[in-house]
């Protein structure tokens, strides 16, 4: 019977109820042991009317990756043929059911996608016991889809120790029962003794049971004093572990040590050890274990602690070593491994050979804790330096930077080597001081690290390290990489000429590039062009790559540009939900400089949209890891937001002071691409601010660097901005203009210059269509000040009803794009990390809000109303 638990069980209830009207919810049960969990994940079990998938965490398997994922998964992998194809191959990978590598987030997505099918029509309620003991790849995955839970119809409810993080879900504190409730637990005690077991327990419902079973009737009657201390010690459990045989113990102890219950594994080790098997018929007497056919359980995991801790070492690496005679594979390596004292190879290269198996099926942190425990083992220096380098790396792509960290410095402790350094600047570039890993890979020789120094040179600002990259790129043979490295660096050394020839020559072979990194390069290449237009569709091209490619672990970075290509077309909506992807990935997998890059983009969302508190917000989050990181694109990117958002509520003055700022020389400020991007921003906060000679100046510049652009958006913001400083030719850039948000940002200027000159005539139909631009982009602010210089030209016609994409949330925007493009629910959701039936009901909603009722419709309204990116490939 259950005591007490009225706001447990109330909480439950909620969520129970919740699963059976099609929602999905997480709810972590966190408490000490004893506590109650266990219990409770069993009252969830039986009041659930729904399906039940169940796993608890084995301490004996915490590093065998996807362990637990698999226990709890076995019902329902009929239906994995139901998954989208990137994340069905990715899971049957990780669950052992077919060869292949699996990408940690596509094996997440998967997870999501195959509990969202199993609970179709009738709901799915999982439920997972000590979940601090589940391996780390298993919970990385649940706790991936836990947080994406909306309305798939699934429930999942957490059991939890200690302090293990579940950042982001919804926690329930289990404490010790309230007196009332522990008083029914303890009934035919005398009053005074229930109070001081009450007292000394907690109200632990485990405690109190055990302590006053141990106790005599004349004790529990209060006519003899309680034993100090109270019987059962700090385990509860020792007293009747300590009162076993020695051979009942032993048998005990190899299936605590065992961990999964294997009845006949468990009887083989015996043998080995020369033990009688059927000496755990007398730990099942006392009530310690629990024998169901083939299965043995504990009856509580403290028994298994006890029976753990009450063993000495020499005894536990015997069973060990028995344990490890039964089996094979990951499980015999890890035995073998704890069986082990002091440096064997032979131990050592089984559980690389685990790691490898781990790293195959996305288990990167688990082949990272047996890489740590294989270099212990390893006696070669070099080798075992070698081990943690794979370790270091697999805790990183593993989302564990700080293990990351220590495994490298032990391994640069132990030699010297051009791999740990580039790895260790790649960690900074990630996670730390930008400047540091500038340092790192400016000491490299390979083209590659080059690569490496002109990304870190370009996160700082470091303007002469981005020449001195291209001057050495020199020395190499020609290729895309080496010529897009020689054209920037020679742009910015002052060989705009013979740098645009470099670049010309490197995008000419675009259609040789295979992988995301590669786009990202035409991006920048074209970037440092002046063809912004091109630049962004590259990114978006990367992007798609990056989903669908083993890149996908390096999405969050990839991401940063794809969210600003998008913002930088006008499509402010798709631009906030990429950013808000890539920044859950991001702090998901510990890229915590690609944090205060997606937090910067969102900050230039937000200024576009008006939103002055949401701006400062994220800009602020940006700047508190941008400026100790040296990241001095970020800080630039952040400032930037902070000008434009004074900028579009008409506050001239302050945008030009800090586009300014931005535009000079000095930490976090001066960066080149930011310098550039903002050159037709600046022009027209001066102007607006009335300093036509700084509006000058900054044209120069922008006449310089756009020397070499031949996209006709790039000559068509040149045209706007010569016209702001010279009274005339936008109608020049009006007619160049293929972006439709910068040509409303232009027929707004042209038709506050005409009103301004006395012609409301001619200056309303560029206002009106300004406007219209602008209230379907949701760039607010841009939106009224059209509105305002329409009325004053005279048109008293009220602002347009909202255009019907603007009512769809970010997400469904995205969903409606995707699908606008003959995408299928499967594609889409693999392409954004989500379920098919997620989708399906994002469609559900999406038809009606927009007013069509299929896809071909859908498509259609899609098609009229959002910005293309010129050239972009938008899946």
């Amino acid at each position: 019977m259950l005591y007490g638990r009225a706001g447990e069980s109330a909480a439950i209830d909620d969520l129970i109820e919740a699963v059976g009207a099609g929602e999905g919810r997480a709810l972590v049960l966190r408490g000490a042991a004893g506590v109650g969990k266990s219990a409770l994940l069993d009252l969830a079990a039986a009041k659930s009317t729904s399906p039940v998938l169940r796993a608890s965490g084995i301490e004996a398997e915490t590093g065998l990756a996807y362990a637990a994922l698999h226990e709890l998964l076995r019902p329902v992998t009929g239906l994995l043929d139901t998954l989208p194809g990137p994340q069905r191959d990715a899971l049957r990978g990780a669950l052992g059911l077919a060869r292949g590598s699996a990408d940690r987030f596509l094996v997440s997505a998967g997870v999501l996608s195959l509990l969202a099918e199993a609970a179709a029509g009738q709901g799915l309620l999982v439920l997972v016991d000590d979940f601090q003991w589940i391996d780390q790849a298993s919970a990385d995955a649940l706790l991936f889809a836990a947080r994406r839970l909306r309305n798939d119809g699934v429930g999942l409810l957490l059991a939890v120790r200690g302090e293990m993080s579940v950042r982001g879900l919804q926690e329930l504190p289990v404490n010790g029962l309230d007196a009332g409730s522990a008083r029914l637990l303890l009934q035919g005690a005398a009053p005074q003794v229930q109070s001081a077991l009450i007292e000394q327990t907690g109200g632990n419902p485990l405690a109190l049971g055990e302590i006053a079973r141990l106790l005599t009737p004349e004790q529990l009657a209060g006519r003899s004093p309680l034993p100090d201390p109270l019987p059962g010690g700090a385990l509860l459990f020792g007293e009747q572990v300590a009162a076993l045989s020695d051979n009942a113990r032993l048998v005990a102890l190899i299936a605590a040590v065992e961990g999964s219950g294997d009845l006949d594994l468990i009887m083989r080790a015996a043998r080995i050890l020369d033990v009688d098997p059927a000496a755990l018929v007398e730990a099942e007497a006392a009530g310690l274990v629990v024998g169901e056919g083939s299965t043995i359980t504990f009856r509580h995991p403290l028994v298994r602690s006890a029976i753990h801790d009450s063993a000495g070492s020499v005894r536990l690496r015997g069973v060990h070593a028995a344990l490890a005679e039964t089996l094979d594979g990951d499980r015999r390596a890890w035995h073998l491994a704890a069986a082990t004292v002091g440096a064997d190879e032979r131990v050592a290269h089984e559980l690389a050979t685990t790691a490898r198996r781990s790293r195959e099926r996305g288990g990167y942190a688990d082949a990272a804790t047996a890489l740590v425990r294989a270099a212990e083992l390893t006696p070669d220096t070099d080798r075992r330096a070698e081990r943690l380098k794979d370790a270091a790396t697999s805790a990183w792509l593993g989302g564990r930077p700080g293990l990351a960290e220590s495994c490298l410095a032990q391994a640069r402790e132990l030699r010297s080597d051009p791999e740990l350094d580039q790895l260790r600047g790649r960690f900074e570039l990630h996670t730390g001081d930008a400047s540091e890993a500038l340092r790192i890979f400016m000491a490299g020789s390979s083209l590659e690290v080059l690569a490496d120094a002109a990304e870190a040179a370009a996160n700082v600002g470091d303007t002469e390290a981005i020449v001195e990259v291209g001057r050495r790129a020199q020395e190499f043979p020609e290729s895309f990489l080496r010529e897009v490295l020689v054209g920037i660096g020679a742009t910015l050394g002052g060989d705009r000429r013979g740098g645009a020839m470099a670049l010309r020559w490197a995008l000419r072979r675009t259609d040789t590039l295979t992988d995301a990194a590669g786009y990202l390069w035409a991006s920048a290449a074209a970037m440092y062009l002046g063809e912004t237009d091109a630049a962004t569709a590259y990114a978006i091209r990367a992007g798609r790559l990056a989903r669908m490619s083993g890149m996908v672990g390096q999405l969050p970075i990839v991401l940063e540009f794809v969210s600003t290509a998008e913002r930088l077309a006008g499509n402010l909506a798709v631009s906030e939900a990429i950013a808000e992807e890539g920044l859950g990935l991001a702090r998901e997998a510990g890229y915590t400089n690609s944090v205060a890059a997606h937090l910067a983009n969102l900050a230039a969302v937000a200024a576009w949209r008006g939103d002055e508190a949401a701006c400062r917000t994220y800009a602020d989050q940006a700047l508190a890891i941008a400026i100790p990181h040296r990241l001095g694109l970020r800080v630039g990117g952040a400032q930037y937001a902070l000008a434009m958002l004074d900028l579009g509520l008409g506050r001239f003055d302050a945008a030009h002071a800090r586009l300014s700022s931005v535009a000079q020389k000095g930490p976090g400020e001066g960066h080149p691409t930011v310098t550039w991007r903002s050159a037709p921003d600046r022009i027209e906060a001066a102007v607006g601010a009335g300093d036509l000679e700084a509006a000058r100046q900054t044209l120069a510049g922008l006449e310089r660097w756009s020397a070499n652009a031949h996209s006709p958006e790039s000559q068509a913001l040149l045209a706007r901005c010569r016209a702001l400083v010279d009274d005339g030719g936008f109608d020049e850039a009006l007619g160049l203009h293929t972006e439709a948000f910068e040509r409303a940002r232009t027929a707004l200027l042209h038709g506050e210059r005409l009103r301004r000159t006395h012609k409301p005539g001619e200056a309303r139909p560029h206002l009106r269509a300004a406007m219209e631009t602008f209230e379907r982009a949701g760039a607010e602010p841009w939106a009224r000040r059209a509105h305002e210089e329409l009325r004053a030209a005279g048109e008293s016609a009220a602002r347009a009803e909202p255009d019907a994409l603007a009512t769809l949330t970010p997400q469904e925007l995205r969903i409606a794009r995707l699908v606008a493009q003959g995408a299928s629910s499967k594609e889409v959701a693999a392409k954004l990390f989500l379920s098919p039936r997620t989708i399906e009901y994002h469609l559900y909603k999406i038809y009606p809000k927009v007013g069509v009722t299929s896809r071909t419709e859908l498509a259609r309204l899609v098609v009229l109303r959002m910005a293309p990116v010129a050239g972009g490939d938008k899946l």
